[in-house]
């Protein structure tokens, strides 16, 4: 069985709906977020840091087995990006997840995998 259309046939009703409802810079936006968190080893940190709501760059380095100039860079993308905060506590900074959707979103998509459903 293809998995394509037989034939052509389009529904303008509800491509112009969808067109009038997709904003650009918002799906580019949002795109950037899903790049920065295909990378294995950031997506890692985010994880760790939706089981532990704030580590230390150190804490971090030993969750990924890297050094801290190496957590800080991954930290610094995500911080970038605008899914993780930062603070400094003396010589120690901390870093947390910006806020409940950048949670959800992490926990949604690792539960996802853990019901195996993205190998479908």
């Amino acid at each position: 069985m293809k998995d394509t259309c037989d034939i052509y046939c389009v529904d303008e009703s509800k491509v112009a709906d969808i067109k009038a409802a997709i904003d650009d810079t918002i799906v580019q936006g949002t795109s950037r977020i899903f790049k920065v968190l295909a990378d294995d080893t950031r997506l890692k940190v985010a994880y760790a840091l939706t089981i532990q709501k704030e580590l230390c760059v150190c804490d971090v380095a030993q969750v990924i087995g890297s050094s801290t100039a190496t957590a800080s860079h991954h930290l610094r993308a995500l911080k970038k990006q605008g899914l993780a905060q930062f603070r400094k506590e003396g010589k120690l900074a901390y870093y947390r997840l910006d806020d409940e959707h950048v949670i959800q979103l992490i926990q949604t998509a690792v539960e996802h995998e853990k019901e195996g459903k993205a190998d479908v």
